[in-house]
């Protein structure tokens, strides 16, 4: 479900901040399509007081499982399955639960798809398959060196506390930012382009392109590393922004983004030159409207015939609802280190699957199902070999690092170095 907010008219005591929003609209009413946060109550929970009905749905899981395991074994496909403990732990291979996923299901209680991505990759493999929507969080970006959110104690918003803020999310207010920007430029100079290298995840995804089945990839990430790794701004929607840009947050006049970011990486805060007012990147904050492109899902997702879902906690909107508006009859394939958004009902869809655990790991093992993974290897190579210099100098050059294999939109984003990374 989208998150919309509808605003009719500035009140008298109304921040500087939301007023100009206001005089920025020029249709008084029109509804405006917003980043939230998803309260505590949305998130899918069971309901309190009826505890009988999730055991009564992990009862009846597990009695499925039986149901197959034992029509099997008349058909003489299964061994003979002893009652001993080492027989038992052994049970979920033999129900062909990954490593990973199997693991992650006992822990939590939860019943899962058998072989997720062994049947996701056949399927790909027999060109069933070919319009791919990626939807990506922080999680993808965590294996170039970039923590993610929400994690305690690692996490970004846990570095915040040194400033105080009220709560961790009021670093993306934009009400919050007017009145102390400096939480919001301490979390950008980590995440500036050019500190970090993109992961073999990323490489996947542009692999996917590069076989023609990518049809889109939205990312909540404003690293920029999707473009770094020669995702080309076609195939590439950022929900929540970039670094590409900066103007006034109050006048919104366009200011220079290389001398925004020397002021922010120097700790100094930019201003505007025509009213003086706090410079911010092109990152959206909450309350402010998407991009433009971010539009393009009404288009792409009912295309879709495989959504592939990885490293986000589905927690902000209204990204997190996007996975919603595939078809029914779509697989959504969710690889991430816990299970997230819809996929934490019971029971799951039919045609959903989870791979949890690892994220590198799950994307190498499909890669390798696929028999792509010696290509990806080969393409960070070559391309990695090219972006270093770049990457430790941080000085950004027009002459620009351009990978012979990407197309004329491919290009690295170096020349403006422009940046978010399991779970945000």
């Amino acid at each position: 479900m989208q998150t919309f907010t509808i605003y009719f008219s500035a009140g008298a005591g109304m921040s500087k901040a939301r007023l100009s929003r206001e005089r920025r609209s020029t249709q008084p009413g029109f509804a405006r399509v917003t980043r939230s946060s998803i309260s505590s109550q949305d998130s899918v929970t069971p309901q309190q007081g009826r505890p009988a009905d999730s055991v009564l749905l992990s009862d009846l899981s597990l009695m499925r499982v039986s149901e197959q395991q034992a029509s099997l074994a008349r058909k003489g496909k299964l061994s003979k399955v002893g009652s001993d403990n080492s027989e038992s732990s052994s049970g979920n291979t033999k129900h062909g639960l990954s490593g990973s996923s199997s693991s992650s299901v006992r822990a939590s209680g939860r019943s899962a798809p058998r072989g997720a991505l062994e049947t996701v990759g056949r399927l790909m493999k027999l060109g069933r398959l070919r319009n791919v929507v990626v939807v990506a969080g922080a999680g993808i970006s965590t294996a170039s060196g970039i923590p993610d959110f929400r994690t305690p104690g690692t996490g970004l918003y846990a570095n915040l506390e040194k400033y105080n803020v009220p709560y961790p999310e009021a670093v993306f207010n934009i009400d919050y930012f007017s009145d102390d920007p400096r939480p919001f430029f301490s979390l950008a100079k980590e995440l500036y382009p050019g500190r970090h290298r993109p992961n073999y995840i990323h490489y996947f995804i542009r692999m996917l392109h590069q076989k023609g089945l990518l049809l889109r990839m939205y990312t909540q990430n404003i690293d920029g590393l999707e473009k770094m790794c020669g995702i080309p701004d076609d195939k590439l929607v950022e929900a929540h922004g970039s670094f590409a840009t900066a103007s006034c947050y109050l006048c919104y006049t366009p200011f220079p983004s290389e001398e925004a970011k020397e002021a922010i990486m120097s700790d100094n805060i930019p201003t505007c030159s025509f009213c003086s007012a706090t410079v911010k990147p092109s990152v959206v904050f909450f309350g402010e409207d998407l991009p433009e492109t971010y539009f393009q899902h009404a288009q792409d997702f009912p295309k879709a015939d495989l959504l592939i879902i990885m490293g986000t906690s589905l927690q902000i909107e209204p990204f997190a609802s996007l996975v919603n508006t595939v078809k029914s009859t779509v697989p959504r394939l969710l690889l991430n280190r816990h299970a997230v958004g819809p996929f934490e009902r019971k029971p799951l869809r039919r045609r959903d699957y989870l791979e949890l655990g690892d994220l590198v790991h799950s994307v190498r093992k499909l890669a390798e199902i696929l028999g792509w993974h010696t290509e990806i290897q080969d393409l960070m190579n070559s391309h990695e070999n090219r972006t270093l210099p770049m990457l430790i100098s941080s000085s950004p050059t027009s002459s620009g690092a351009m990978d012979p294999s990407c197309s004329s939109g491919e290009e690295s984003d170096f020349s403006e170095v422009d940046s978010r990374s399991t779970e945000s």
